[in-house]
C-alpha cells in the first residue's frame, strides 16, 4: 500500500499533466513534466525521476531550463553516489554551454564538478574550482557555505603551496569570516602556516571526527590523513639539513617513537625525502628541490660542453 500522500500528490501530477496537454499551452505541458520530475526526486525513485527528466527534456528548449534538468540529474546522482551518471551529466552540462548559458548556472557548475573531484580522490582539481567559487557560492541545495569553506580549506591545505595558501585561503575574507564557526578549522589551517606544530596536530586530531563522518570525504579518510601528514613533515623538515628526531617529537608535541615510525613509513614509501640515522637519532634532509636540480642539470651540461670542446680541440691539432 503506497503513502496516502504520495498517491493523492501522484493522482493530482497526471491530472495536471493531462489538464495542460488538453487546455494549456506548451510551457504549461512542460512544468507538469517538471512537477512530475520533482516529486519522484523527492521521495527518491531514482529510475522514474530519471525517465521523467528525460520526458522534460524532450520538452525543454531554452538552455538555462536544460542547464537546471542537469542539475537535478546530478543532485539525484550525488544522492546515490553514482558517479558514472555524475561524471556524464557534469561533461553534458559544459556541452550545453557551448551552446551559450549563464555565469550563474556556469558557477554553480564548479561546486558540482568541484565536489565530484573531491569524492573520487582529485583533491588539487577539486581546491582550484572550490577557491574560484568562494564568492560566486549559490548551490545551497547540496550544502551550507559553511560545509562548502570546510571542503575548500580541507583540499587547499594538501594542494596549495605557502604562498597560494597565504593569498587564497589564509587571508581571503570570505572564508575568513565562517571559519571560525566551523570547529578546529582556522586552528589547522592558521597552525600549519604558522608552523605552529603542536596546535596543528591537535586541531587536527579534532578535525578527524568529522572528516571521518562526512558522507563525500568518509571513503577517502585514510589517504587524506596520510596526504596531511605528508604536507607538514616536509614542511617542518625543509627548514632543516639535519636534526634530531627528539626535537621533531618534541616540535609535534608526540613521542619519538611515533615519530620514528610516521617517518619511516613515509619515507619507505618515497613520501619524504629523507635519511634516518637511527644509532645517532637524526634525519638527514636530501630532498631534491628544484634549485639543486637545476644546479646539477646546469654541472652535467657543463662538463658535456667542455668534453665536446676537448674534442674538438683534438680534431683541429691534428
Amino acid at each position: 500500500m503506497g503513502h496516502p500522500h504520495g498517491s493523492v500528490g501522484q493522482f493530482w501530477l497526471f491530472y495536471r499533466i493531462a489538464d495542460a496537454e488538453e487546455n494549456l499551452g506548451e510551457s504549461e505541458v512542460r512544468e507538469a513534466h517538471l512537477a512530475k520530475s520533482l516529486f519522484y526526486i523527492r521521495i527518491g525513485d531514482k529510475e522514474k525521476a530519471l525517465e521523467q527528466l528525460k520526458v522534460t527534456e524532450g520538452k525543454t528548449v531554452a538552455v538555462g531550463q536544460r542547464m537546471d534538468l542537469v542539475f537535478y540529474t546530478l543532485q539525484l546522482a550525488f544522492f546515490y553516489m553514482d558517479f558514472d551518471l555524475i561524471s556524464k551529466s557534469i561533461d553534458k552540462a559544459k556541452n550545453l554551454f557551448e551552446e551559450g548559458g549563464d555565469w550563474e548556472r556556469k558557477n554553480r557548475l564548479k561546486v558540482y564538478e568541484g565536489l565530484y573531484c573531491m569524492s573520487s580522490r582529485n583533491f588539487k582539481k577539486a581546491a582550484d574550482l572550490f577557491l574560484d567559487s568562494i564568492s560566486t557560492f549559490t548551490t545551497y541545495e547540496l550544502f551550507p557555505y559553511d560545509t562548502f569553506i570546510f571542503y575548500t580549506v580541507l583540499t587547499s591545505i594538501i594542494s596549495l603551496d605557502r604562498v597560494s595558501l597565504k593569498q587564497k585561503v589564509v587571508d581571503a575574507p570570505e572564508i575568513l569570516t565562517v571559519i571560525g564557526k566551523i570547529p578546529y578549522l582556522s586552528e589547522f589551517l592558521n597552525s600549519l602556516y604558522d608552523c605552529q606544530y603542536k596546535s596543528f596536530f591537535s586541531a587536527f586530531a579534532g578535525l578527524t571526527e568529522q572528516i571521518k563522518l562526512d558522507r563525500y570525504l568518509h571513503p577517502h579518510f585514510r589517504y587524506y590523513m596520510r596526504e596531511v601528514r605528508t604536507v607538514v613533515y616536509s614542511q617542518f623538515l625543509e627548514s632543516y639539513k639535519s636534526v634530531t628526531i627528539e626535537a621533531m617529537a618534541k616540535a609535534f608535541g608526540v613521542t619519538v617513537d611515533f615519530i620514528d615510525l610516521e617517518l619511516s613509513r613515509f619515507i619507505a614509501a618515497g613520501k619524504l625525502h629523507c635519511k634516518i640515522d637511527k644509532v645517532a637519532g637524526v634525519l638527514e634532509t636530501n630532498r631534491p628541490d628544484a634549485k639543486n636540480a637545476l644546479y646539477q642539470a646546469t654541472i652535467k651540461q657543463g662538463d658535456f660542453l667542455l668534453n665536446r670542446i676537448q674534442k674538438l680541440s683534438r680534431v683541429i691539432d691534428l
